[in-house]
C-alpha cells in the first residue's frame, strides 16, 4: 500500500523533503502544507533584493506550487495552516484560508518543517505600521513599500546577527541614514570580540552608527499617517527615526508540536533523535524549529541555517521510506556579507568554549588573500581554536575582504573528517598569485598551532597583556617607522628583529621575554632566536594586529 506523507512547511527542509521521497517513491501521496503563498523562496536572498543587488523579485521565488507539482507530482496547498496534529488518530486539522474551510488529513507519516519566526521583544509602542520583521517575501515587500511610500531619511535595525547587519547594508545602499542598536557589547554572536571588531570598524566606515550594549526599551505612539517614531534605549537616551526593522533574534516554531504533546528542549526547539524522529515515531522534525545536535559535543544548539536544514529534510524522507541512516551533527558553519568584508565561522567559539569550560588553545594567523605581489591582495584574519591535548580542531573564524568563504570550508572539511592541527599544515591547496599562496592561510595556521603543539612555539594572547610583572618583559620587534606609525603597546620597548642580535644586552635572562611584531611572523623568528640563545620566550599569537582589533 503507498504512503501518505504529509509536509508542514516548505522553504529548504520540507521542499527538500518533498521532493526526495517522490524521489523515492513514485506511488507516494505526498501533500505540503505552507500557511503562506510561497512553497519555496530564497529567503537567505530577501535584504539583497531590498537593497537592490537582486533586481527581480522573481528570482527569489524558487519553485511555485504549479512547477513543483510538475516536476514532482506533489500536492502543494499554499493558504493552508494546520492547526493541529492529533498523533494517536495519525490525523491533522487544516484550515483553508482562502476558501474558508477546515478539514482533516490522514497521515502515515509526518514531517514538521515550520521554521523559526522573529522574535520581538514586549516592548511598549513597537506595534506600529513604520516597524517591520523579515523572514518572507510578505515581510520584504511590506519593507519595501514602507521606504516607496514612507522616504525614510533614517532607519533603526534592532539587531547586531545576519539579517540586521544585511539590513544596515541594504538601507545604506539606499541611501538611508542607519543606526544599528545591539544589546551585547559586539555585532555578529558566532564569532568572538576581536573578530567581531573587524566588522565594527567597516560599518562606521560605511556610515552605519552602532549603539553597542544598548537595547530599545521602547517606542512612542505612532499615528497611522505618522512617518516616525522616537525610540527610546535603555541608557535613557532617545532617537528619531522613520523605519525600525527588528531583527533581535528568531525563535523555533513549536506550537504544533507541544499541542501534539511532542518533547521539546532546554532550548525551546522539538527534540530529535539521530533519525530525525521526534517523540512519535511517526513524526519527523527538520529545519529551524529543532534543536540540532552540535557537531564537537552533540550538545543542542538552535541552527537557523539553510544548509543543515535541507540536509535534514532529506534524511527524513530517506529514513520514512525505509532506511536507517543517521544526522551528523551541524557544525554551524556560516558566512555574512558586510558591506566590502565577509566574516564567517564554523565549529566552536571562544566564548562557547569558556561557557561549557573546555579546555582549548588559539592562534591568529594574519595573511593576503593571494599572492601579495599579484595585484588585488587583501589581509584576511583568521582565528583557530583547537584542543591543546590533541590537535583535534574545535572552530575556526575568518575575516576579510575575499577569500574568507574558502578558508572556513576547508577547516569544516577537516573538522568533519577528523584531522587535526598537524593535518592543515600539509593539506595541499591550490596555488596560483591570483589565487592564492604557496602557503596558504590555512597552511599557516596548522603550522603555527602544530608548533605550538610540539612546544616549538610558546605564545601568550592579549588578554594576559591586562597585567604585567616585573618579571617580565615586553618587547616590540617591529620596525621603528612602524612604532612611529602606530605606536606601542603599553609597557613595550622596541628593539627591530633584524637589529636583536646586536642588543641583547638590553634583555634580561632572569625575566619572561614577551615578544610581539605586526602579525606573529617577525615575534616567531624574534622568539626562536632566543630561545635559543637560552631566554625564557614567547610570542603574541596574532601579533599587534591582533592586540589591536582586542582592545578596539
Amino acid at each position: 500500500m503507498a504512503k501518505k506523507v504529509l509536509i508542514i512547511g516548505g522553504v529548504a527542509g520540507g521542499a527538500s523533503a518533498a521532493a526526495r521521497a517522490r524521489r523515492l517513491d513514485e506511488s507516494a501521496q505526498i501533500i505540503v502544507f505552507e500557511r503562506g503563498p510561497y512553497i519555496s523562496f530564497a529567503n537567505c536572498g530577501l535584504p539583497y533584493h531590498i537593497g537592490g543587488e537582486i533586481d527581480s523579485r522573481d528570482k527569489l521565488l524558487l519553485q511555485t506550487p504549479d512547477s513543483f507539482n510538475n516536476r514532482f507530482n506533489v500536492d502543494i496547498r499554499v493558504h493552508n495552516e494546520v492547526l493541529a496534529i492529533d498523533k494517536q488518530a495519525k490525523t491533522i486539522t487544516v484550515r483553508d484560508t482562502v476558501a474558508e474551510l477546515t478539514y482533516t488529513e490522514s497521515y502515515d507519516a509526518l514531517v514538521l518543517s515550520p521554521g523559526a519566526g522573529p522574535f520581538v521583544p514586549p516592548i511598549s509602542g513597537i506595534d506600529n505600521h513604520l516597524t517591520h520583521t523579515l523572514r518572507n517575501v510578505p515581510d520584504m515587500d511590506a519593507i519595501i513599500s514602507s521606504i516607496e511610500i514612507n522616504k525614510p531619511e533614517h532607519a533603526t535595525v534592532c539587531g547586531g546577527g545576519f539579517i540586521g547587519l544585511e539590513m544596515a547594508e541594504a538601507l545604506r545602499f539606499r541611501g538611508i541614514a542607519v543606526t544599528l542598536v545591539e544589546l551585547a557589547p559586539q555585532v555578529m554572536a558566532p564569532v568572538d570580540m576581536e573578530i567581531a571588531a573587524v566588522l565594527h570598524e567597516e560599518l562606521q566606515l560605511q556610515k552605519v552608527e552602532l549603539k553597542l550594549g544598548k537595547a530599545l526599551q521602547e517606542t512612542a505612539p505612532c499615528a497611522p499617517a505618522d512617518k516616525s517614531l522616537t525610540l527610546r534605549l535603555n541608557d535613557g537616551s532617545t532617537l528619531e527615526t522613520n523605519l525600525l526593522i527588528m531583527a533581535v533574534g528568531v525563535k523555533p516554531e513549536t506550537s504544533l508540536a507541544e499541542q501534539a504533546g511532542l518533547e521539546t528542549g532546554e532550548l525551546g526547539g522539538i527534540k530529535i533523535n539521530e533519525f530525525m524522529q521526534t517523540s512519535d515515531a511517526s513524526i519527523f522534525a527538520v529545519g529551524d524549529a529543532i534543536e540540532d545536535p552540535e557537531f564537537v559535543t552533540g550538545d543542542a544548539m538552535l541552527a537557523p541555517l539553510a544548509g543543515p536544514a535541507n540536509r535534514q529534510g532529506r534524511l527524513a524522507a530517506n529514513n520514512i521510506f525505509g532506511a536507517a541512516e543517521s544526522y551528523k551533527r551541524t557544525q554551524g558553519t556560516a558566512i555574512c556579507k558586510v558591506f566590502d568584508l565577509a566574516v564567517a565561522s564554523t565549529g566552536l567559539s571562544e566564548k562557547t568554549l569558556q561557557r561549557k569550560a573546555m579546555p582549548y588553545e588559539k592562534v591568529y594567523v594574519h595573511a593576503a588573500s593571494h599572492a601579495g605581489y599579484y595585484p588585488g591582495a587583501h589581509p584576511v584574519t583568521l582565528k583557530l581554536l583547537f584542543n591543546p591535548e590533541t590537535g583535534a580542531i574545535l572552530g575556526a573564524q575568518a575575516v576579510g575582504k575575499d577569500g574568507v568563504d574558502k578558508r572556513i570550508d576547508v577547516i569544516s572539511v577537516a573538522q568533519r573528517a577528523g584531522l587535526t592541527v598537524y593535518d592543515l599544515q600539509d593539506l595541499e591547496l591550490c596555488y596560483a598569485p591570483p589565487f592564492g599562496s604557496a602557503r596558504d592561510v590555512v597552511n599557516q595556521a596548522g603550522l603555527v598551532a602544530s608548533n605550538v603543539m610540539k612546544g616549538d612555539e610558546v605564545i601568550f594572547h592579549s588578554e594576559e597583556l591586562e597585567s604585567l610583572s616585573d618579571k617580565q618583559m615586553l618587547v616590540d620587534v617591529r620596525t621603528q617607522a612602524e612604532v612611529s606609525n602606530m605606536g606601542l603597546i603599553p609597557g613595550a620597548f622596541n628593539i627591530p628583529v633584524d637589529e636583536l642580535r646586536a642588543n641583547l644586552i638590553k634583555l634580561d635572562k632572569n625575566k619572561e621575554i614577551l615578544i610581539y611584531c605586526q602579525v606573529g611572523l617577525r615575534g616567531h623568528v624574534a622568539s626562536r632566536l632566543l630561545t635559543n640563545l637560552g631566554y625564557t620566550v614567547k610570542n603574541l599569537s596574532g601579533g599587534f594586529k591582533t592586540w589591536k582589533a582586542f582592545n578596539y
